[in-house]
């Protein structure tokens, strides 16, 4: 195992410097973050490949770019919840240490890429519904589809390429520096920039929400006093009304979700962590996960386009299990019985 500098309060761990890392001392706690990344994953990983096939298997739906971008955020929260919990349960609950540097920093790329690609779909979301109401008229010119395509395209290579940054050279081991007291074999100045850019994605998301609110008030005001101008307009006007309230959902659901882990990260910067609360971290991340979780459900409840395909998906799965009930072989039993009876 690479030898780095370890961190200050970690000093007790002598031998491997992996189980520096390793904060849950009891079984009680290694079980109920067992339970916590199973019961989140497995429930972030079935609501977002829902979302997935709702838009993809609707024509109308997966046209339009806004819904494109919510793909893109529910795949990369299926991503996480995957390569986080694996690789999240597997050392903190099996204590595995038995892997090199690289495969450790491949693992914390790959959450690293999928976190900050989920953040950052959220951002073009908000984006394009700043686009859709402040510039009605020339949505459409804006936003079209291959633009969509090539902001998604930007996205995932800015995210896999800063993710990537320790793999290829920016860690503890390489620079001969200290190592973060979070993570292992991860540069503080590296762990700081990070830190920065995702406070840079969440404030980018804040700016473009409050101004789509702003305006949503707007169009609620427009509507009350146009009443009886019933039409078209006033039918867009509600749509962007409804997305605008179900970002804002999204964005206090991960608000509530990141701000205990992104707090902690920046203390640790600029301070020294006791065990207590590189436990405390352990227990937050899992919070990571019930962002992932809770936003498909938004999405269900908000967006009626979406409820809509979930409701044809689900009358076409009861027509099939009707199916083979209604088929003559089963009726002709049915009448079969009914005679000897």
């Amino acid at each position: 195992m690479d030898s780095c500098r370890i961190p200050a309060n970690a000093s007790k761990c002598s031998g491997n410097t992996m189980e520096c890392f390793m904060v849950l001392s009891t079984q009680a706690q290694k079980i109920s973050i067992g339970i916590l990344c199973g019961l989140f994953g497995t429930m972030c990983v079935f609501e977002n490949s829902l979302v997935l096939y709702l838009i993809f298997s609707s024509p109308g739906i997966r046209k339009k770019p806004s819904y494109l971008f919510i793909g893109s955020l529910a795949l990369a929260d299926i991503l996480a919840s995957i390569i986080f919990v694996c690789s999240f349960v597997n050392f903190h609950v099996f204590n595995e240490v038995g892997f090199s540097k690289e495969v450790f920093l491949l693992q914390l790329g790959g959450v690293n890429t999928s976190f900050s690609a989920s953040l950052s779909s959220l951002l073009l979301t908000a984006l394009d519904r700043y686009i859709s109401i402040s510039r009605p008229s020339e949505y459409k010119l804006l936003m079209t589809r291959k633009r969509a395509w090539t902001a998604l395209a930007v996205l995932w290579v800015t995210c896999a390429t800063i993710a990537g940054l320790p793999l290829l050279g920016w860690n503890c081991c390489a620079l001969d520096s200290a190592c973060s007291e979070l993570f292992p074999f991860v540069d503080d100045n590296y762990l700081s920039g990070w830190v920065c850019f995702v406070l840079v994605l969440l404030g980018c998301i804040v700016y473009a929400y409050a101004h789509v609110l702003w305006r949503a008030r707007q169009h609620v005001a427009y509507m009350e006093k146009h009443q009886a101008q019933a039409g078209k307009q006033n039918s867009r006007m509600r749509m962007d009304v409804m997305l605008a309230k179900t970002l804002a959902m999204v964005l206090a659901v991960l608000m509530l979700c990141w701000s205990p882990v992104l707090v902690l990260m920046i203390y640790s910067i600029f301070g020294r962590l006791s065990d207590r609360l590189r436990k405390v971290f352990a227990f937050c991340s899992t919070l990571c996960l019930l962002n992932s979780m809770v936003n498909p459900i938004i999405y269900a409840l908000r967006s009626k386009e979406l409820f809509s395909s979930l409701r044809r998906v689900w009358s076409h799965f009861r027509r099939q299990l009707k199916a083979p009930e209604e088929s003559p072989e089963a009726e002709s039993t049915h009448k079969s019985s009914v005679i000897e009876t």
